[in-house]
């Protein structure tokens, strides 16, 4: 059997979608404007790209590669039916970077063009994952063998060929697993989205990843187990290539997507050709980056990470009571450290965001409220992304609840760490679901917000980014009802997007009431701006912003373990602090004792 052929005429259609997921009440999330890019669509548009180039279907066989990221883009499923039969069906359906709580949509998007004979492969999280740390069926994954859908766990570099080639000769195979033979990415395809599909992202920005894995061994997280612990990394030539081809159409603002760029071992190397570039070549780069607790330590990069272009910083902080951190084997994030780690990006002007997690084993109701407070008075974080403790298929907690029977929800739809999806053993679910919702009331409160921008005046963060960031962060979750990162500009919905199995709501009533919604949400979503934006004028203007001085922004005093709360109030600080200055009395000792 051979390919087809110039004489054919006919181009392999090659559609990439990006699944969102159901919201409370079946409606899938989409946005106008969605906050954050996917990196998933441009890796692999990036890879297909090449794999067109260099005709891997043959000689004059061209692919057409569509692209669409549902987060902000319907996928109009009788449209797409349409396209792929003027091709004589001769095509295939990705569903990319499917994450557990995508897992249902992603299904309900396939199984249309599976009854049409269309080609579907997933890809993702949630794939990667289950086969990765269960025994290959579990977590619904014989849904997509009873469908036909092929599952391909792993990565796409150099594997890319072989699945477009299959489905061309209608070949396509039940799995690829390449879980145990995870690609080098160094001189591979580059990350890449043409500017038609980056313009539904609030701020025209785009994302890459300039390395792969994580040394750590984190129990809550996924990513350890399906990009795996052996780090792997791009060249500053790649970095720079992907940068020019964005430029090139107008787009200068990345978020880098490594979970920790700061163990990248080539971070300089990379920050100093993004240096070159914005310096030297005038390309005026924006970036998010992402990085561990300890980053400060390594000499240089956080003031490198400014001359670079970096506005907006990201830290896995998790937790502030050691206790929690050591029960998720987290133990590189060290409490004395926060301070001093986020003091360093202050000085340097740089927004900072952390992650927070809710509901590990000594959390309650009343120290999660403890710990938010402690958090305001003593540490100069920006922005608090609060989330529920998951048990996401992939990780190590999954696993070992999945081994032992343990009852967790069987809607993977809720595995989107917002909701709760298990039992804790002192909150109830309802104490639990309760205590996440205020946690974001309590530290986004009006009086709490006016102290942000103070800060912000005093250390040099752009007030009007910070505004923006705040409004979202203060107004997703009472609004919109879903977690900020999963949030945009304009909520859109459309009764066909309903979830499979729900009673549908009449068009003459759907309308109407969805109209009303909207209208309602941005009225009081004006006001909040409206009243934000006025007390940043204020504090703007005030003379006495600048010298702003609190317990917050305060340098770090040798004995302010001793009064701090972020010290005192839990038996893990406390430990925490004696275990450093154990460490450091040894280490001061040593020369003597030799």
């Amino acid at each position: 059997m051979s390919l087809p052929s110039r004489s054919s005429a006919r181009r392999f259609q090659f559609i990439l979608i990006k699944p969102s997921h159901y919201d409370d009440d079946g409606y899938v999330i989409r946005w106008w404007r969605a906050m954050i890019p996917s990196n998933s669509l441009a890796a692999l548009y990036g890879i297909a790209a090449d794999c067109g180039e260099r005709e891997v279907l043959g000689p004059g066989v061209g692919i057409d590669i569509k692209v669409i990221d549902e987060t902000n883009t319907r996928v109009n499923i009788p449209e797409l039916l349409s396209l792929l039969a003027r091709n004589g069906n001769f095509g295939m359906v990705g569903l990319i970077g499917v994450q557990s709580n995508q897992y249902p949509r992603a299904l309900d998007i396939a199984r249309p063009f599976r009854a049409a004979g269309i080609p579907v492969s997933m890809g993702g999280f949630h794939v990667s994952g289950c086969l990765s740390m269960l025994d290959g069926k579990a977590v619904e994954l014989d849904a997509c063998r009873e469908m036909g859908i092929s599952m391909f766990a792993g990565e796409a570099e150099g594997r890319l060929d072989k699945v477009l080639q299959d489905a061309a000769y209608g070949q396509l195979e039940p799995v690829y697993n390449f879980m145990n033979d995870l690609p080098g990415i160094g001189g591979t395809p580059v990350p890449f989205l043409r500017k038609e599909n980056i313009q539904h992202t609030l701020g025209l920005s785009s994302s890459f990843d300039a390395g792969r894995g994580c040394p750590y061994q984190c129990s809550f997280c996924t990513i350890i187990n399906v990009q795996g612990r052996k780090s792997r990394f791009r060249s500053a030539d790649d970095i720079e290539k992907l940068v020019r081809m964005n430029w090139a159409q107008g787009i200068h603002k990345f978020f880098i997507t490594d979970d920790n760029f700061a163990r990248n071992r080539d971070w300089e190397a990379i920050f100093d050709r993004l240096i070159e570039l914005r310096e030297k070549d005038g390309i005026p780069l924006g970036l998010m980056i992402q990085v561990d607790t300890l980053c400060h330590k390594i000499p240089n990069f956080i003031e490198k990470s400014k001359r670079a272009g970096v506005t907006r910083v990201f830290i896995g902080l998790e937790n502030v009571n050691p206790d929690n951190l050591t029960a998720a084997k987290k133990n590189q994030n060290k409490i004395t450290e926060y301070r001093k780690m986020l003091l360093a990006w202050k000085a340097q002007g740089i927004m900072t965001l952390a992650g927070y997690i809710l509901g590990f084993p000594a959390d309650t109701p009343e120290s999660i409220r403890r710990d938010i407070q402690i958090i305001q008075h003593e540490l100069p974080l920006d922005v608090i992304e609060f989330f529920v403790l998951t048990p996401l298929p992939g990780s190590e907690d999954h696993q070992t609840l999945w081994r032992k029977g343990v009852e967790m929800d069987g809607d993977l739809n809720t595995y989107d760490v917002e909701h709760v999806c298990t039992a804790h053993d002192k909150m109830s679910r309802a104490e639990w679901e309760t205590v996440y919702r205020e946690a974001w009331s309590l530290y986004y409160s009006p009086e709490h917000v006016k102290t942000l921008l103070r800060r912000a005046v005093a250390t040099g963060v752009p007030l009007a980014s910070l505004v923006k960031v705040l409004v979202s962060f203060a107004t997703t979750v009472p609004l919109e009802n879903v977690h900020p990162l999963q949030s945009g500009l304009l909520r859109l919905k459309h009764p066909s997007e309903l979830r499979p199995g729900l009673k549908p709501v009449h068009p003459m009533l759907f309308w109407p009431r969805f109209a009303r919604e909207t209208f309602s949400k941005h009225m009081k979503l004006a006001g909040v701006i409206a009243k934000m934006s006025y007390a940043a004028f204020k504090i703007a203007r005030d003379p006495a912003s600048k010298t702003y001085m609190d317990q917050a922004l305060t340098p770090v005093e040798d004995n302010e373990e001793e009064r701090l709360e972020l010290f005192t109030k839990t038996s893990g600080g406390t430990a925490a602090v004696t275990h450093v200055r154990k460490i450091a009395k040894l280490t001061h000792a040593a020369p003597a004792a030799e």
